[in-house]
C-alpha cells in the first residue's frame, strides 16, 4: 500500500493533521478519499473553502493556504491498527514538520490525533491554550470519519470556529 504524499509548504495558514491515511486514500494517493469521510463537505460547509473540493484536488488547497499531513504515514483500515512504535516515530516526524513549516494553525482532525501527538490526556474542541510547537497555534476539531456519531451540524460549527480564527486577524 502506498503512502499519501504530504502537501506542505512555508507560509501556510492551516496544516490539517490526521491519524493516518485510509486504505482508500492509499489506493488513490489523496487525503480523505474514503467516500464515507465527510472532510471535504465539512470544509465547504464551515466556510473554509469557497466550494466543495474533491479528494483528488487536495494539492490545490495549498493555494488557499492549507496543507495536509498525518501523524503516521502508513494507510490502515483504522487507527486501531497503528502500532505504538509508529506513533513514537510519527510524533517526532510531525514535530519536525511543524517546526520546519511553521503554519499559523495546526488543526488536529480528531481529539485522538492531538492527544497522541501532545501527550496530553484530555483536550477540548477548538483552540488549545498551550501550543506543542512554539509559534504554532493548536486547534482540535472532530474527526471527519463517517463513523463519528456527533451530528454533522456540531462538527461543522467547530470547523467554523477554525474559519473564524484564521479570518479574524490580518496575519491569520
Amino acid at each position: 500500500m502506498n503512502t499519501v504524499s504530504d502537501h506542505l509548504d512555508y507560509g501556510l495558514t492551516i496544516i490539517f493533521i490526521g491519524f493516518n491515511p485510509s486504505l482508500r486514500s492509499g489506493e488513490v494517493g489523496h487525503h480523505y478519499a474514503n467516500p464515507r469521510n465527510n472532510f471535504w463537505r465539512i470544509l465547504h460547509q464551515s466556510g473554509l473553502t469557497p466550494r466543495l473540493y474533491d479528494a483528488s484536488e487536495d494539492g490545490e488547497l495549498l493555494k488557499l493556504g492549507y496543507g495536509f499531513t498525518n501523524i503516521v504515514a502508513r494507510p490502515t483500515r483504522g487507527a486501531e491498527d497503528i502500532t505504538r512504535e509508529e506513533y513514537r516515530a510519527g510524533r517526532e516526524t510531525l514535530r519536525e514538520k511543524l517546526q520546519k513549516y511553521r503554519p499559523q494553525v495546526a488543526c488536529y482532525v480528531g481529539k485522538g490525533v492531538y492527544t497522541e501527538f501532545s501527550g496530553r490526556t484530555k483536550a477540548q474542541w477548538g483552540l488549545q491554550s498551550d501550543s506543542v510547537v512554539d509559534g504554532v497555534r493548536d486547534f482540535v476539531a472532530p474527526s471527519s470519519s463517517g463513523l463519528v456519531r456527533m451530528p454533522m451540524g456540531e462538527i461543522v460549527s467547530i470547523y467554523r470556529e477554525l474559519y473564524e480564527l484564521v479570518s479574524e486577524s490580518p496575519e491569520m
